[in-house]
């Protein structure tokens, strides 16, 4: 089981913008690369895969934030109330409807915790999230027809990957043209976090 303690924080790339940050779990290094290597098979085909170091897991969609010294109060106020839980990769196929696929995830399972957390980020930031909740980890994001891909290239398989999730974190998605995920903040469940720069 996989146990990611120290993840990087970084600053927002231009303090006088909106930034487009989302909240979500890092995914630990071994893993990440053992899922990156599952699709691979994928480069010949109109994809666009995702690099081991940007594999993660959404907790809460992408929003346009003005403060993030305050999405950061927010995300350590809920991290108070949870404790370290198990993350359960349990299945890597097409999704999320096989006949119209747009993605090559790894599906994980919807545990309590998971759930829970999910739900008092929501509350947290005032937000909603009109699609249920699936937790999943995207490896590939199909740019052609993901019927013909996926009958081309099949992948169908179960999982029993395992990491201790001890953090959360507050990400910023790349502006247009760049790319890599930023960590801004990662906060320990239970309510301790590192130290922020956000000038």
């Amino acid at each position: 089981m996989a146990n990611l303690s120290n993840a990087p924080v970084g600053s927002p790339a231009d303090a006088n913008q909106p930034a487009r940050v989302f909240v979500g779990l890092k995914i630990a290094t071994e893993i990440a690369g053992e899922l990156a290597q599952l699709v691979r098979g994928l480069e010949p085909f109109s994809v666009r895969l995702i690099a081991p170091a940007d594999i993660h897991l959404t907790l809460m969609p992408p929003w346009d934030e003005t403060s993030i010294a305050e999405a950061i109060d927010r995300l350590r106020l809920v991290a108070k109330g949870f404790g370290p839980f198990v993350l359960t990769f349990q299945h890597v196929g097409y999704g999320p409807q096989p006949k119209r696929p747009r993605l090559l995830w790894a599906e994980c399972v919807a545990s309590d915790e998971m759930m829970a957390l999910h739900a008092a980020l929501l509350q947290a930031y005032g937000q909603r999230d009109e699609r249920p909740f699936r937790p999943h980890v995207t490896l590939a994001r199909i740019r052609g027809n993901g019927f013909v891909i996926a009958r081309k290239h099949p992948i169908d398989q179960e999982l029993s990957f395992a990491q201790r999730i001890e953090s959360i974190e507050l990400f910023q998605s790349p502006r247009p043209g760049g790319t890599g995920n930023q960590v801004l903040a990662s906060v320990r469940l239970g309510g301790a976090s590192q130290s922020v720069s956000i000038s």
